[in-house]
């Protein structure tokens, strides 16, 4: 297969740095490239504004206005001494000499402006020389004129926020004076609740609402500015709280196919949420810490390639936390560290946003849901965000239980360039027994660095009571790899690495199957990513699955399940029969990937391709490795008679799991992709494998078998989406089933002879 060309970081900067709204990748939106950046990334700012708790309002706004006047003035001049000599420079009468810029001038960066608010160093050097300007002035221009665009969106916001509080303010207080002496019709007594008129009764809804909010925006004000929380008198409503509407929240979710735990979690109560709040407070501190030290906490194995975690240490350092571990659970605790290349904004954008956060992780979670959003941040950002959320982590077996977890997810801005997102779990709060699942303070500290890049330490605490896990994958989920932090770290980098692919302008023209067109690249790019979503999303052991186990087949047990697809565009319409099954083969992870991922070894293992030679017809390079690819195959049919099948295929890798996952497509329709068209509508049903390592001691995954393969044995998953029936409403047959079983057997013998022969 023709190895895809990565872009060079030195390349990259200017589309990922500057690019602070990172959408979902598998939306249009998230996939443009002409997004503003998020304002609040403001590089050599002239007025750095700091809240601390000592300033007062006054003194807020004073600065503020000093801010956007000087915003003002710097807009359009700028100073030729740019290189500091002014200030060092003795004489004390020396004026400082200003240069106007012309309205020329100007006007050509205005428009440069709202094509590029960050240019690079060359576009700025290319600029200023067309200009007839230094590339200094042209940075200073710039980074005066984004503070003045953020000033001025900062005073409008606040405007409107105030004439709305206002108008509340006075609605709130006329509708408590028509309440307090509203009477019934009939006998002149107080108004009973079942008596009260639909405007009454919308106002005592309005008013619960009220409540709410003035209550959060007091708890944040009393952690933030130091002012204590105010109880304001308002009615009470005797209503039941209102669901949240996930369509108008941001980052809120609708959690599909949820299970019975799950389903019986609903947004926290009014009076939890105090609580929450100084436990998400508390967590955040932990984290830090816990990302921070090192030994006696965290010890290094003997070989050096993983961290220990020292569970009695923890306890003495951190007696408090979320309480006692309970009875029958284990901990797992783990820290890993790596530098990704995505700029902050765009890593916290995604972890605070559960659809982005599932997407990106969709080998590890199967389904996320945010029950509440406590807080949206202040300043325009995530800094201070408050989530209540629910999650079911998997990993990508059947034979694996899930994990379930109902927490907490807080976002904090700490020291200059560094944040930090915590989880922790809330059933101290709301104790469940079939809960599990525990997470003590887990996440993520993100470091900013230079170049659009980011340094991510990420820690996963849980305690969990293990029953129900097969036996072939027990080491693996005893030694703490299956959930760990080394698992989200690698998944992490290697889709940081898939978007910076798609972000990529410069695509070399060289290579034979390589697509340039962008939108083509970008269609395609979101096709196959809506291919794996389905397929993690149908292979793992969710609540919101069931299986049935196919016995006396003489071979590895095969699950199977079957779902109905109406009006769903995504899927072709009828019953679907899913099938599934796991087995352990003597062979490297990577010596399995690399032989699934291979069109030329396709023919010893696909029987659907009837023998035929299989060709990649075009391709897009996804990352450093040259196994991270998404490619297009056409099967040239032995017989001349059959049409020949078009096959998307994605392949993935990293050193805790990889993927070959594959879908027949439509060549009409994938002609529309390529060309830049909405992939949405384009029908698939998935089927694949899951390579994971067999957790031994000297299985450390695919990305660092030795050239020999013996980096150990390899958990191989593969799993069939078919089309059984066209009709939705017809029934099941037993010889769909047995068909399916026999496809799904026969495969599975034909890879263990290949690649035990192999091996041999």
């Amino acid at each position: 297969m023709p190895a895809g060309v990565m872009v060079p970081a030195r390349n990259m900067p200017s589309m990922i740095s500057g690019n602070g709204n990172i959408g979902a990748f598998g939306t249009i939106s998230g996939l443009s490239l002409g997004q503003q950046p998020n304002n609040n990334m403001m590089e050599g700012q002239l007025h750095p504004f700091e809240m601390t708790q000592n300033t007062s309002e006054s003194e807020i706004a004073r600065m503020r206005d000093e801010e956007f006047d000087s915003a003002l003035k710097s807009g359009s001049e700028n100073h030729e001494g740019v290189s500091g000599e002014d200030d060092q420079d003795p004489r004390p009468n020396k004026k400082k000499r200003y240069h106007r810029h012309t309205q020329h001038q100007i006007q050509q960066m205005e428009a440069f402006f709202k094509e590029c608010p960050h240019p690079d160093d060359k576009q700025r050097k290319e600029l200023g020389r067309v200009l007839g300007l230094e590339p200094l002035q042209v940075k200073f221009w710039f980074q005066n004129k984004r503070t003045q665009m953020k000033t001025q969106h900062e005073r409008q916001e606040n405007s409107q926020l105030r004439a709305e509080n206002e108008k509340l303010r006075a609605d709130n207080m006329r509708y408590r004076e028509a309440l307090s002496t509203a009477s019934c019709p009939n006998c002149g007594g107080p108004t009973a609740v079942g008596q009260m008129s639909f405007d009454e009764h919308h106002l005592r809804l309005e008013n619960a609402r009220l409540r709410e909010e003035i209550d959060r925006i007091s708890a944040i004000a009393a952690k933030y500015v130091g002012k204590p929380v105010v109880s304001y008198p308002l009615l009470s409503s005797p209503m039941t709280p209102r669901p949240l509407d996930f369509g108008s929240q941001t980052g809120s979710g609708e959690m599909y196919g949820t299970g019975e735990l799950l389903r019986s979690i609903n947004a926290p109560a009014e009076a939890d949420k105090p609580m929450i709040i100084e436990l998400a407070v508390a967590a955040m501190e932990e984290l830090v810490r816990l990302a921070q030290m090192g030994e006696p906490l965290w010890m290094t194995s003997l070989d050096g390639s993983t961290t220990v975690f020292n569970e009695e240490e923890y306890i003495r350092t951190f007696p408090r936390g979320i309480g006692p571990k309970p009875t029958g659970f284990k901990c797992e605790a783990s820290k890993e560290t790596c530098v990704v290349i995505m700029n902050h904004i765009s890593l916290i954008e995604i972890l605070m946003d559960v659809q982005q956060w599932s997407t990106v992780f969709s080998a590890i979670v199967s389904k996320a849901s945010t029950l509440d959003v406590l807080s949206t941040g202040i300043a325009g950002n995530y800094n201070g965000a408050l989530q209540v959320m629910t999650a079911e982590f998997q990993v990508p077996s059947p034979l694996v239980p899930t994990r379930e977890s109902y927490y907490v997810r807080y976002c904090k801005h700490h020291a200059e360039g560094t944040w930090a997102v915590v989880d922790v779990s809330l059933d101290n709060i709301r104790p469940n027994p079939a809960m599990r699942c525990r997470r003590r303070p887990s996440g993520c500290l993100i470091q900013e660095m230079p170049n659009g890049y980011s340094k991510v330490t990420w820690i996963e605490h849980v305690e969990v009571e293990d029953r129900g896990v097969h036996n072939l994958y027990k080491q693996l989920v005893s030694s703490g790899r299956a959930f760990g932090a080394k698992r989200w770290i690698a998944t992490l980098d290697r889709q940081c690495e898939r978007l910076a692919s798609l972000m990529a302008t410069n695509i070399p023209t060289g290579d034979a199957g390589v697509i340039t067109n962008q939108d083509g690249r970008k269609s395609m790019l979101k096709l196959a990513e809506r291919m794996v979503i389905s397929f993690c999303a149908g292979v793992g052991a969710s609540t919101a699955h069931t299986w049935t186990t196919l016995s006396g087949t003489g071979a590895d047990d095969v699950r199977v399940m079957t779902r109905k697809s109406v009006d769903d565009p995504g899927r072709p319409p009828g019953i679907v029969l899913s099938a599934a099954t796991s087995f352990w083969l003597p062979v490297s992870p990577k010596r399995v990937f690399d032989f699934l991922r291979d069109e030329n070894s396709r023919n010893e293992w696909d029987i659907l391709s009837n023998g035929g030679v299989v060709q990649e017809m075009a391709h897009i390079a996804n990352g450093r490795d040259t196994g991270n690819c998404v490619s297009l195959l056409r099967v040239n049919s032995a017989n001349s008679s059959q049409t020949n099948m078009l096959i998307l295929q994605e392949s993935c890798t990293d050193p805790t799991a990889s993927f070959v996952i594959y879908a027949p497509v439509d060549i009409v329709a994938m002609n529309v992709v390529l060309n830049g068209g909405d992939p949405d509508y384009v029908a698939l049903l998935p089927s694949g494998f899951a390579i994971l390592p067999d957790g031994s001691s000297g299985s450390s995954g695919s990305g660092v078998a030795d050239a020999g393969g013996s980096s150990g044995g390899s958990l191989l998953t593969v799993a069939f989406q078919i089309l059984v029936d066209s009709v939705p409403t017809a029934k099941l047959s037993l010889g769909s089933v047995a068909t399916v079983n026999n496809l799904i057997a026969c495969t599975v013998e034909r890879i263990k002879a290949s690649l035990t022969c192999e091996n041999a």
